[in-house]
């Protein structure tokens, strides 16, 4: 196993993530970094990049995101570089080298009714492998009726991908894949994770483990998260029409690595 700085991650968890697709590490990140998470979190809800985004749909509150803040707030690099968040991401992925696919804040302010619909990420962005994921860290207390994840278990060895479900333009996605399926009416055959968090607490979960979450039903305290994408070896440059939107062209050649100035090697 490599990456394990700290004793943050042992044998179990990593098999836990490979079987599961979903792991929770608790106490990751320190105090002083989550303070300094949540000042960057202020100072770009109040002056957001230009990927910056709201995304309440047809509900109450504020659904807030903002991505490649790494690139707007140049402080972020130095904790992407030195927290554990990228060797707890080597770990469970079982690679050599870690790639920095973007980073994201998510925050629903209180009494955000809207809820993150059941889907999984990789349909969204340009990249394919199995090693790839996706790090959630919690900057205030979560709770279920604060908009806490949920995971469905094993459901990244599904061998199945999913058409991505737009939070914003309902007409962005095109790609020709299956919708997901109805998860609600399967629950009774189904085995889910959903953990109440601490800050500084985090979960980490594999690129195609299907999840949603509930609105901020909460009306004393926001649920904000510092979102960090990683990939391994084996990911490779994969771009369609329609995706996501990256900061910029990385200049990469479909199928090639992903090591650039936008997608950087953090690890190896």
């Amino acid at each position: 196993m490599t990456g394990n700085r700290g004793g943050l991650i042992g044998e179990e968890q990593v098999r836990a993530y490979q079987e599961d697709g979903i792991v929770c590490v608790r106490q990751a990140f320190s105090a002083e970094e989550v303070d300094f998470l949540r000042d960057v979190v202020t100072r770009d809800m109040a002056a957001p990049s230009r990927m910056g985004r709201e995304a309440t749909r047809d509900g109450s509150g504020r659904f807030f995101s903002d991505t490649f803040v790494w690139k707007h707030i140049p402080e972020l690099e130095g904790f992407l570089r030195t927290s554990a968040a990228a060797d707890l991401a080597r770990a469970l992925m079982k690679a050599e080298k870690t790639n920095l696919l973007f980073d994201q804040f998510l925050v629903k302010e209180p009494g955000t009714s809207t809820p993150t619909v059941w889907h999984h990420d990789m349909p969204y962005w340009p990249v394919n492998g199995d090693q790839v994921c996706t790090i959630w860290i919690a900057l205030d207390p979560v709770t279920r009726d604060s908009g806490a994840v949920e995971y469905v278990k094993g459901s990244h060895r599904w061998g199945q991908r999913y058409k991505a479900e737009a939070f914003i333009d309902k007409d962005l996605y095109k790609e020709d894949l299956p919708p997901v399926p109805d998860i609600e009416a399967m629950r009774d055959t189904l085995s889910f994770a959903q953990y109440e968090m601490e800050p500084g607490d985090c979960t980490l979960h594999h690129g195609l483990t299907v999840h949603g979450a509930p609105g901020n039903k909460r009306s004393d305290r926001a649920r904000r998260a510092y979102v960090i994408r990683w990939t391994g070896d084996d990911a490779y440059y994969y771009p369609r029409p329609n995706l996501q939107p990256m900061l910029e062209d990385p200049g990469i050649a479909p199928g090639g690595p992903l090591d650039c100035d936008l997608f950087p090697v953090m690890r190896g």
